[in-house]
């Protein structure tokens, strides 16, 4: 799996809203009985999984309102983080997955309602 490092470029991504980005896992390219499917085929399934590589923040929630609206207030948005992170391996629908590559390699973005499931090892970065 790719992490993310302090030498490499992912760190510069920055995913916003409710998108996920995932590097997709290899699909498999024979069925059980032995047949050979082409690369179209297996990108066209209607689900898929890979790996979280980057969460965005989430979803906003907005403020609430004062009873007091001359008042000058720094607004600071506020986020419902979303339940992907890092490292998980997500399975997700393909048809709302928006293709990306950087630096020659395959990514997908995918909004948070697009996942189906996660897969968490708990253990990965302890």
């Amino acid at each position: 799996m790719l992490e993310i490092t302090s030498d490499n470029k992912l760190k510069r991504l920055i995913v916003v809203g409710d998108r996920v980005l995932i590097r997709p896992k290899n699909p498999v390219d024979q069925t059980p009985t032995g047949l050979y499917l082409p690369p179209t085929v297996t990108e066209k399934e209607q689900v898929q999984s890979g790996y979280v590589i980057k969460v965005g923040p989430g979803y906003p929630i907005p403020t609430p309102t004062d009873d007091e609206p001359w008042k000058e207030t720094e607004e600071k948005v506020k986020y419902m983080p979303l339940q992907a992170q890092e490292g998980d391996v997500a399975i997700y629908l393909q048809r709302n997955a928006i293709d990306v590559v950087f630096n020659n390699e395959k990514y997908v973005i995918v909004p948070q309602a697009s996942i189906l499931m996660l897969e968490r090892i708990e253990d990965l970065f302890n």
